[in-house]
Order: C-alpha cells, then structure tokens, then sequence
C-alpha cells in the first residue's frame, strides 16, 4: 500500500475537502482519500503507484492547486495490524 501526501493551495473549508475527495475518487484508483483544509493536503492511499500527472490533473479539475507530493510505504494501523507480519 502506497500512501501519497499531496500539497493543496485553496482549500477553505470541509466542502472544499469533499470536493478534492470526490474529483480524485471520481478520476483515480485509490483505496482511501482524506483532505485537511488546515493543513492544505490531501492523503491518498493506493494499492498501487499513481502518476503524479494524474494526480495533479485530479486536484486541478476540483478547482485547487496542486503544490506537490511525496510518497511513503503506508504502515499497517489499528487492530488488524497487530496481527499481520
């Protein structure tokens, strides 16, 4: 699982996270997408890499900028992750 932060300029409130969310699950194959207007990002997570293209193009269609991303391995959380090696 791949967990891709990406830097968002424009977001005011949590309409302008739903829309973020809603235009990278309506263009993008991810397993989960959060948006933090406070914090200008959006959190992606993936069963696999996404082009950064992709990516940029998904949040300027919402009506964002895209400022940048960056990439990590996403780690196991919450209970089921005690249990899996």
């Amino acid at each position: 699982m791949i967990k891709i932060t990406v830097k968002v300029d424009g977001m005011m409130c949590g309409m302008c996270e739903a829309h973020v969310n809603d235009a990278v699950r309506r263009t993008l194959s991810v397993k989960k997408v959060t948006s933090n207007h406070r914090r200008g990002e959006t959190i992606i997570l993936s069963e696999h890499d996404i082009a950064d293209e992709r990516i940029a193009a998904a949040i300027k269609e919402s009506g964002y900028d895209f400022r940048g991303l960056t990439r990590e391995e996403a780690k196991a959380g919450g209970l089921l992750g005690l249990f899996r090696k």
